[in-house]
């Protein structure tokens, strides 16, 4: 007869001690994403902010700040243009085909996320440098890599390739080829299937890759450093400009820029989430 609260209280400690366990799990995820993300975000608005609003206008009115941005945007848009088309058709080729040295080539795509930036750009460096392996075939045919422009869009294609690939190749493999084909059996032709059977599936994939490569474009700051050399108003970008003013102690104007591109940054990404959400 006295079994029964027993248990009853038993189970009643375990329920309490499951609810406590789980309040202090999200209070600890909470906690650890303030510190790394609310925590950096806080100081780079009260840096902007500690001389008023007028200070952020006059630093980011500056004619190199403007040049600075139109440089980045320009880049992100090239890049994800390319990785937009290109990596598509490398995570179609990896899920749809298997040949001898596909391993390598889906090992090597992630090779940027082991190799510092700073390293990525040293090696274009000693490619297309004037010293480089191409350096002396490049200056005969007038076309300049190193310390321009061309260099910098290419260190970016380099640090942010694994982005569209790894968003659509799980995608791919899990929507398979049973309706690919089928719609091949119905007389669909390969840009047929692919647009109207294959790409629908991926769209969420699609967009969340460019999302992510354009955030990642925005914010690549140590292999344009080399390639690029950071020259002012030429091959300077915003986060090029970020280190120059904070090594010349214009700190309002670093802080303005940075918050700049963290926000825009942080509206691309929950924006595409929160569109995908209201959708599903």
């Amino acid at each position: 007869m006295s079994a029964a609260p027993r248990m009853d209280t038993h189970s009643g400690r375990e329920r309490l001690f499951d609810s406590l366990r789980r309040r202090a799990l999200i209070v600890f995820v909470v906690g650890y994403a303030a510190v790394l993300v609310l925590a950096p975000v806080a100081a780079l608005i009260n840096g902007a902010l500690s001389q008023g609003l007028g200070a952020i206008y006059t630093a980011l009115a500056q004619p190199d700040v403007v040049h600075a941005f139109g440089l980045t945007l320009e880049i992100a848009v090239v890049v994800v243009l390319v990785h937009g088309i290109f990596g598509t058709l490398v995570a179609w080729v990896l899920a749809r085909h298997h040949f001898w040295g596909r391993n390598l080539i889906n090992g090597l795509i992630d090779l940027p996320f082991a190799v510092s930036s700073v390293v990525a750009g040293y090696m274009l460096l000693l490619v297309f440098g004037r010293t480089g392996l191409f350096g002396p075939l490049l200056d005969r045919l007038g076309i300049k890599i190193a310390f321009a422009v061309p260099g910098m869009v290419l260190a970016t294609l380099f640090v942010s390739l694994p982005f569209m690939v790894r968003e659509l190749l799980p995608v791919l493999q899990a929507f398979g080829v049973e309706q690919e084909q089928a719609a091949a059996t119905l007389g669909a032709s390969g840009w047929q299937t692919f647009w109207w059977v294959t790409f629908p599936a991926l769209r969420w994939g699609f967009l969340y890759g460019l999302v992510l490569t354009f955030a990642r474009a925005l914010g690549e700051f140590g292999a344009v450093l080399v390639i690029g050399g950071a020259i002012q108003g030429l091959t300077e970008t915003a986060t090029l400009f970020i280190f120059r003013s904070l090594d010349q102690r214009g700190y309002v104007a670093a802080y303005s820029a940075a918050l700049v591109l963290g926000l825009f940054s942080l509206v691309l990404v929950t924006g595409i989430d929160f569109v995908r959400r209201r959708e599903t």
